[in-house]
């Protein structure tokens, strides 16, 4: 008969058990934390409050704000002069006060500075307006105006 011979064969493996929870656990803590992390720049936003317009089909009142952040009230007439922080929300008022369901537009120069269009949407807003809009120019043609 024969004789079964013993198998003194060693073989060295690596438990990697350990290692797949182990990259679970990592796996569940990213899937965990990726949602609560901000991309983008940090920018300190001016803080101001707006409302939505209502569809209307009245004249609108336009407030425009040059690149130098000087203000124009077009209502009916041509803007062709400044006017200041109380005159602007006193005009505005007082039409305002003869129409209450106008609309008030805000046209801002491309290069002004962002809080200069925010302080007008206030103003407009304080005046009593119940909806601030703004005047944008779409990219392909440069005569064509749109209201957002």
């Amino acid at each position: 008969m024969r004789k079964k011979r013993a198998n003194n064969h060693v073989t060295a493996e690596i438990n990697i058990v350990p290692y797949i929870d182990l990259m679970l656990v990592l796996l569940v803590i990213f899937m965990v934390t990726a949602p609560l992390l901000q991309q983008g720049v940090s920018v300190d936003l001016p803080q101001a409050s707006a409302e939505a317009l209502p569809p209307q089909d009245l004249e609108p009142i336009i407030v425009s704000v040059d690149k130098m952040g000087n203000y124009y009230l077009n209502i009916a007439d041509n803007p062709t002069h400044t006017i200041d922080n109380n005159a602007l929300t006193l005009r505005i008022a007082a039409e305002l006060k003869r129409n209450p369901h106008r609309k008030v537009l805000v046209k801002g120069d491309q290069v002004v500075n962002y809080g200069k269009v925010v302080s007008a949407m206030v103003l407009v807003q304080r005046a009593g307006a119940n909806g601030v809009g703004l005047i944008t120019q779409d990219y392909g043609d440069s005569d064509n105006v749109a209201q957002k």
